[in-house]
């Protein structure tokens, strides 16, 4: 059988059909870029997690690793609330969207509507890379077999020479500022920090790049709480406030 092959956008041989798939999600991407506030507005991409459908296809770990990890598995679905990972991502990511905005943000979404199959994390890591983004803001909830489980935490990726060395200081700055702001606004326990090595989506991130995991939809408490319109707008104020502490700007727009 021959295979038909181009170049991806970054000059990557690849066959055909991928490399349509990845620019048909970069331009779905490209046209929910708000327009700038001002010549030179930081630009922030706003990953919500996961779609309608998982992604059992399998990418590489990170740029020219032999190790391949799914490019998505589906992610969780909240106890109580029936509430998808993947909805609860993007309602939150829609709140946080104009507060950024507000503030001289250019916001750049992987996603705005849950319709389809995951595209995996390299073609994320790689709209984040094309815009020059000054932040890659992954969005996610968690899940545990242990229903007691409960909390906040942000991941960032760990040190590894070739692919996070440039990211490496910046994202664990913002993750540290994000963290904190998170926990502030939605009241759940400080799960804190943790580094990352086997994240697809860091290690081909050219950007720094961080992943919040605002609660455990596996937690009745904090199911039932994240699935209300107020608490996803609580998780949005914190996301902005510690985006924007990370990015040395002025908080007012938060609120």
């Amino acid at each position: 059988m021959t295979v038909r092959c181009g170049r991806d956008p970054l000059g990557r041989v690849v066959s055909m059909r991928s490399a349509l798939v990845l620019a048909g999600a970069l331009v779905v991407a490209a046209a929910s870029l708000s327009p700038a506030r001002g010549e030179g507005a930081p630009v922030v991409v706003l990953d919500p997690g996961h779609d309608l459908r998982a992604n059992l296809a399998t990418e590489p770990i990170g740029p020219g690793s032999a190790r391949r990890k799914i490019k998505d598995g589906g992610g969780t679905r909240g106890v109580v609330s029936g509430l998808t990972e993947a909805e609860l991502n993007l309602a939150v990511a829609q709140r946080l969207r104009p507060l950024l905005e507000r503030a001289g943000i250019r916001v750049l979404m992987t996603r705005t509507r849950t319709a389809g199959t995951s595209m995996g994390n390299i073609a994320r890591a790689r709209i984040a890379n094309r815009s020059g983004a000054a932040l890659f803001l992954r969005i996610h909830a968690d899940g545990s077999a242990d229903r007691g489980v409960r909390g906040t935490h942000t991941l960032y990726p760990a040190l590894r020479r070739g692919w996070t060395d440039d990211v490496y200081a910046e994202s664990r700055r913002a993750a540290a500022v994000v963290q904190r702001e998170l926990v502030r606004a939605l009241g759940f326990p400080d799960r804190g920090l943790q580094e990352r090595s086997d994240f697809t989506g860091f290690n081909w991130a050219d950007v720094p790049v961080i992943l919040v995991e605002l609660g455990f939809m596996t937690n009745a408490t904090e199911d039932r709480l994240l699935a209300t319109a107020a608490y996803q707008r609580r998780a949005a104020l914190g996301l902005c406030r510690g985006t924007l502490r990370f990015l040395r700007r002025p908080l007012a727009a938060c609120r």
